[in-house]
């Protein structure tokens, strides 16, 4: 189908003031609708109210994200980032009377983290001097800064960006970052992510600060590498999952993904037109069509090419399906098998049923990830918790014209001169993101989503994920065909893996003109190598990807020095899978048909895994500061009201809790906990423990092991 076809702390105290300037309160940030009279012209004040309804204070430098989010927004009206590349006649950037911006900017970053965190005595030098430039000036017409006539002004919002973004370093989605210093802050702001879909404190409504993952390693200039500004209105989701993988150790990250191309077959009568929903006979007629298999998942068959997959690699980790390959209902008994093989996540096109209030179903990515978090261990016959769950809608119905009416052979049900529309829900905007540990940052996306250019793909871009998978009810995906166009685009910028994905039967119908069918029902492509078709050989049932992560580097066009802080993934072996070599044999695993609630929800999950990285950071580099900082992380630590956050849930609270036990059941006597006797003390599950203590348990050995394993491979 083508892209034409449709479309911390102690109790509160007085934190300093900036060069001597009475402290705003947190209250400034939101304060009073503006007036409707407005002065002709804009000016530096006017752009930031109309941005976040707020005045430009020095409130705002009280959090990195908030300065940053200021910062970005009137470099980008002002269109004044250009001046980073090419300054006004007679001026220079960077500037001239400092030695090494670049290590001024770091510097300041680091005591900025460190002066947020713990603010005692004046904010950080840089910081002070470049803010009070612009606090003077708030009034100066946008203009001035758009001329680059007030070049001091300039220099004062590009140094107070770099900043900015470099305290953000490490808040999320950073390979490795830091020898341990700010650990409370950065747990502070995931939190804040976690509950309210931005790092910053300024409401949402107006606009979300969000991590970066990737730079562009080609093209496009990126004035930012921690962090970007988000003013689209669209629902955002940002989680940490932080499942292990089979690769997981000193020697490798890698991962192995078993993409299963169903259903493998399809005939003409798994689409079926609406009745009565053709309209408009006269001119142009159009109608509905549902994509609707009769042939339920063949489980048994699933069982044995796990087992067929297994035997070549020792373990699956991951295993996707493509567009509309599932019903609803089909999910519980598949991840119940699923864990059965140790396999930590299922990704998988999801096909809805019509309600009976006639609201038309669903089409989405389902992401399920396995609550045991890691492939070790005896594989049992199901498990006794329900995976945790994240949607991917998808926002785009296809649209099938004669064209491709004909080029899939359907022209017995569909009738050739109508166009015919997917008949499903077409929801409110909205992208997830989920965290993997070691970096890794994956977004998902539905079929026609792939070719749009809209405010979806506009984030995307922005934040840029690691790996990115479109799922697809399409034709062969061959290297000249427009989901490798689209897959090379998110390969170039923002430098994202893209995986694209159809089932075997969909390739095989796509028969144009005189071609011959295809087994192509992939495509892979990086940023630095070409599109790798990936074929479903005869006989298989199953293709095999083995991919792997890579330090990636992180580059600003604000001449800021590059930072090996990135993560890459890349493809290393694929195998063809065929389940007739299995052992037929084997006793098959018999499914729970009824698992038990999980212990926590995804945003629940999110929290506790953004403090179990702090434990973790403080462990390895400050571990006499481990007890403290969890004590901040419970109930009743003062520091949420002052960001507007209620209380961590009870279940949270419990769970954090059970981090501290393990942290201090480690210590045998001494004062200090160490990394290694924590990771130890995670390994066996306690007496009488209840589901989200094993929860909160294995969480914390996850993100121990991740980082341990992290560091053993960057000290080689």
């Amino acid at each position: 189908m083508s892209s034409a076809d449709v479309s911390t702390l102690d109790p509160p105290r007085p934190r300093p003031a900036l060069r001597g300037r009475k402290r705003t309160a947190m209250s400034a940030l939101r304060s009073d609708p503006p007036s409707a009279t407005r002065t002709t012209g804009q000016t530096l004040a006017s752009v930031w109210r109309a941005a976040a309804d707020a005045p430009i204070t020095d409130a705002l430098a009280q959090w990195p994200a908030d300065l940053f989010a200021l910062t970005s927004v009137i470099l980008t009206e002002a269109q004044a980032f250009r001046f980073a590349l090419s300054p006004p006649t007679g001026q220079q950037w960077p500037p001239a009377e400092r030695a090494s911006w670049s290590d001024a900017v770091e510097r300041a970053a680091h005591e900025y983290r460190t002066w947020v965190e713990e603010p005692v005595g004046p904010a950080p030098t840089l910081v002070a001097e470049e803010l009070e430039v612009l606090l003077e000036r708030v009034e100066t017409p946008l203009e001035e800064v758009t001329q680059g006539r007030d070049w001091r002004l300039c220099q004062a919002l590009l140094t107070l960006h770099a900043i900015a973004d470099e305290a953000c370093g490490g808040l999320s989605v950073a390979f490795d970052y830091g020898a341990g210093e700010a650990c409370l802050y950065r747990a502070q702001s995931r939190e804040l992510l976690a509950r309210t879909g931005s790092l910053s404190r300024i409401a949402t409504c107006f606009l979300r600060v969000l991590p970066k993952a990737r730079t562009p390693p080609t093209g496009r200039a990126s004035f930012s590498r921690y962090a970007c500004v988000i003013r689209r209105k669209v629902d955002i989701g940002w989680y940490k999952l932080p499942f292990r993988t089979s690769g997981a150790g000193a020697e490798a990250e890698r991962g192995n993904v078993l993409l299963l191309p169903w259903p493998l077959r399809v005939r003409e009568i798994d689409f079926r037109a609406i009745p009565g929903s053709v309209q408009r006979l006269e001119k142009e007629p159009f109608g509905f069509f549902e994509f609707a298999p009769s042939e339920p998942l063949d489980l048994d068959l699933v069982d044995r090419t796990l087992r067929a997959a297994r035997e070549e690699v020792g373990n699956v980790d991951i295993v996707m399906l493509p567009e509309s390959a599932l019903e609803e209902g089909e999910i519980p008994d598949l991840e119940a098998l699923l864990d059965s093989h140790g396999v930590a996540s299922l990704r998988a096109g999801v096909r809805g049923r019509s309600g009976d209030s006639g609201q038309r179903p669903g089409n989405w990515v389902h992401i399920g990830v396995n609550p045991r978090l890691d492939p070790s261990g005896p594989l049992g016959a199901g498990g006794s918790q329900e995976w945790f769950h994240l949607r991917q809608d998808k926002h785009h119905r296809w649209s099938l014209d004669e064209s491709q009416i004909l080029q899939y052979h359907l022209g017995g049900v569909l009738h050739p001169h109508i166009r015919w529309y997917e008949a499903i829900d077409t929801p409110r905007p909205s992208v997830q993101f989920m965290e993997t540990g070691a970096g890794t940052l994956t977004a998902n996306i539905v079929c026609e989503d792939l070719t749009q250019n809209d405010e979806v793909s506009e984030i995307i871009r922005s934040v840029g994920p690691t790996f990115m998978t479109a799922f697809l009810l399409d034709g062969p995906q061959l290297a000249s065909r427009w989901g490798a166009r689209y897959a090379s685009v998110l390969a170039d910028d923002p430098g994202a893996a893209v995986l694209t994905l159809t089932s075997y039967g969909m390739a095989r119908r796509s028969r144009p003109g005189r071609h011959d069918p295809s087994a192509l029902v992939a495509l892979w492509k990086e940023p630095d190598g070409g599109a790798r078709e990936i074929p479903l050989e005869p006989g298989a049932h199953g293709v095999l990807l083995t991919v792997c992560g890579d330090v990636a580097t992180r580059r600003s066009a604000d001449q800021r020095r590059p930072a090996d802080t990135g993560a890459s993934i890349f493809y290393v072996a694929i195998h063809q899978i065929r389940a007739a070599d299995a052992d037929e044999d084997a006793p098959r695993p018999r499914p729970s048909r009824a698992p038990l609630s999980p212990a926590l929800d995804v945003e629940d999950l999110t929290i506790l895994t953004g403090w179990a990285e702090a434990v973790a950071e403080t462990l390895a580099y400050a571990p006499l500061q481990t007890l403290p900082l969890l004590g901040e992380a419970g109930a009743k630590a003062s520091w949420r009201g002052s960001f507007g956050l209620l209380e961590p849930p009870a279940p949270v609270a419990h769970a954090i809790e059970v981090l501290e036990r393990v942290v201090q059941s480690s210590t045998q006597g001494q004062s200090t906990p160490t990394f290694d006797a924590v990771l130890a003390a995670t390994q066996t599950p306690q007496p009488g423990e209840s589901a989200l203590d094993g929860l909160a348990r294995r969480v914390l050995r996850s993100v121990l092991d991740q980082l341990r394993s992290r560091r053993e491979r960057a000290a080689r």
